[in-house]
């Protein structure tokens, strides 16, 4: 049995393809039950003819359609709608994909205080002929995960997701078998020492090297970097980072996790679960410089919205 396979990137770095590509030699196995009939990041498919020559955007009819990227501009939507036209299953590859990622920070500001930000500033010159808008796509309102626009049938969160379950979720795919991902929270899988909750009560700034002995003791060893006083978000964050090594990736570079899978329910709030865990703890929320961040990976769906501007006397 071949499984026709299709991928698109909207508003994305390529760090998903870059994962699908580090799936190593296991990718040679997919490419034996998987025929991909476009791949923009590895193959050269024209979204209007090879020549150019086409008046209507045309993307191969598949069996499987896998998007990364969030949907920031009219381009991204008119390819995401046909993705979701020519494929029978969508899978929402990578938290841009899945809840906004990191360019939905940009949700935080309306689309006028972008452009004056870039093209307005003391450092440029204003020419008096507005913003470019030719042969561009304009902007939508916000930035969008893929679900706020169609349908997805499956979510493959991670920035990027690991190899081992993009390439678990293909496998099941393929043999018909229902994709399990990681329901715990990034806490969950964390070996370090907890035992000190409510003995910081201010958040400290990430200056200075937690408590950890050397770089070559197990983190077993190593004290819990929340109960140390940094912000991690390991308590309000999918786990799923390290794959099938289980061990979170940031927390295996004695560094705080940063957030990067999502929310560990798939329509959870980092931002409010985050508040909500650091008071539990005994530390000060407004011991924070400010709680945008907190979002920093999952501010698509309405999360992250553009502020109150203060009326001017």
């Amino acid at each position: 049995m071949t499984v026709k396979v299709a991928s698109e990137w909207l508003n994305s770095c390529s760090g998903c393809e870059i994962s699908i590509i580090d799936m190593g030699e296991r990718l040679l196995d997919v490419l034996k039950v998987a025929d991909i009939v476009h791949l923009p990041a590895l193959m050269d498919n024209k979204y209007f003819g090879q020549l150019g020559d086409g008046t209507h955007l045309d993307i191969p009819k598949a069996d499987v359609g896998i998007i990364s990227g969030s949907i920031r501009n009219e381009e991204h939507l008119e390819v995401a709608k046909k993705m979701r036209e020519q494929c029978n299953i969508i899978i929402a590859l990578g938290t841009c994909a899945t809840h906004g990622g990191i360019p939905a920070l940009s949700n935080s500001y309306t689309n006028e205080d972008l452009m004056d930000r870039y093209y307005h500033t003391e450092t440029t010159d204003d020419d008096g002929k507005g913003y470019p808008d030719k042969e561009i796509p304009a902007l939508l309102d916000a930035c969008h995960a893929v679900d706020e626009k169609i349908k997805v049938d499956i979510y493959l969160p991670g920035c990027p997701p690991h190899p081992d379950h993009i390439f678990k979720a293909l496998v099941a795919l393929v043999q018909g078998d229902e994709i399990k991902l990681p329901e715990k929270s990034v806490c969950d899988t964390c070996p370090t020492i907890r035992g000190g909750k409510g003995k910081i009560t201010k958040i400290k700034r990430f200056l200075e090297a937690p408590e950890y002995g050397s770089a070559d003791e197990p983190l077993d060893k190593m004290q819990c970097l929340l109960e140390q006083g940094y912000l991690c978000m390991g308590p309000v964050t999918r786990g799923g980072c390290g794959g099938d090594g289980v061990l979170p990736r940031c927390i295996s570079a004695r560094v705080p996790c940063r957030g990067c899978y999502g929310p560990v329910r798939h329509n959870g709030n980092q931002r409010l679960d985050m508040l909500n865990a650091l008071a539990s703890n005994g530390i000060n929320i407004g011991s924070l410089p400010e709680s945008v961040s907190l979002l920093r990976f999952s501010g698509g769906h309405g999360m992250l919205r553009p502020g109150f501007k203060k009326k001017e006397s």
